[in-house]
């Protein structure tokens, strides 16, 4: 089996590092905080002390980061993967990064005989617990090929998009769609209960039909159940719509209720509920209409 790098150890990475130990693979870890390391090393995982020490020690490595400074610094930076690379290393970012900065680390590390992809996920911690994510690649099809076993061991949907940068444009319009869910999700669940109705079997009588959606499926029955805990936290989703509309203003192109839906998790944040789950942008909606779902 390839042995493989993960660096990166947050709450969804983590899960996807635990499945590869749990596939076999040799894995050696890096992350910025020692407890989730400890954790992997009792596991079966090495660990390293950069970066680019997990990547003189391997034959792909993974990150799974928070932002795009974070993936420039730790691929390209000081004590990086491309100080320790050596041609023929594969280089996979599972991060939601903007996809200029992809494409920039892509060549860079070509110049270094490394081949990238770009590979963000969707799917929330469920689905790295699950190993059941939906994976986006950019990137070449030699590539693909060979970190596809390792993929796979984290997740159940892997398409290839196109070349460099294109995961993480699939990765941008995934996050479209999940803001404005949970948006939406949010205002039917206040509009039901400030019309009277109980939003409980409101969801009941809708999800099976046109309105049916992941969303709707998961969420509300959390939601219900007073738990806003983060399955993914409303500042990811923050920083993923400000890539979106960063990207679309560099191509020129109105996304005029995803600028709305941005808007809404900006105040989401600044009323210090950035570290909540994304669906509790219903929180928001409550405070607007001045009642809570659970009245």
């Amino acid at each position: 089996m390839l042995k493989i790098g993960f660096i990166g150890l947050g709450l969804m990475g983590k899960s996807m590092a635990r499945n590869l130990i749990k596939s076999g693979f040799p894995l050696v870890v890096h992350n910025r905080s020692r407890a989730a390391v400890d954790e992997l090393t009792r596991e079966g995982a090495s660990s390293a002390g950069s970066p680019a020490e997990v990547a003189a020690q391997v034959e792909m490595v993974f990150t799974n980061l928070p932002d795009t400074p974070d993936v420039e610094a730790v691929a390209l930076g000081k004590a990086g993967i491309l100080e320790g690379a050596r041609a023929g290393l594969i280089y996979v970012d599972h991060s939601t990064i903007k996809p200029g900065a992809a494409r920039k680390i892509a060549e860079r590390m070509a110049e270094k005989g490394v081949l990238a992809l770009d590979a963000p996920v969707s799917g929330g911690d469920i689905g790295a617990r699950e190993a059941t994510l939906s994976i986006m690649v950019g990137g070449s099809s030699e590539a693909l090929a060979k970190a596809m076993p390792a993929l796979q061991v984290m997740g159940k949907t892997i398409t290839h998009v196109g070349e460099s940068g294109a995961g993480q444009v699939a990765k941008a319009a995934n996050q479209i769609m999940v803001a404005a869910q949970m948006v939406a999700m949010g205002e039917l669940l206040v509009f039901a209960r400030k019309s009277g109705v109980d939003p409980r079997k409101v969801v009941q009588a809708i999800k099976g039909g046109a309105a049916q959606c992941w969303t709707l499926d998961v969420k509300p029955q959390r939601l219900f159940a007073g738990n806003r805990n983060p399955g993914f936290r409303a500042n990811l989703q923050l920083k993923d719509l400000k890539i979106i509309m960063e990207t679309a203003g560099e191509y020129d192109i109105p996304l005029p209720t995803t600028r709305q839906n941005t808007l809404l998790f900006r105040e989401m944040a600044e009323h210090g509920m950035g570290e909540l789950d994304n669906s509790a942008v219903v929180g928001v909606i409550e405070q607007m209409a001045g009642i809570s779902i659970l009245d």
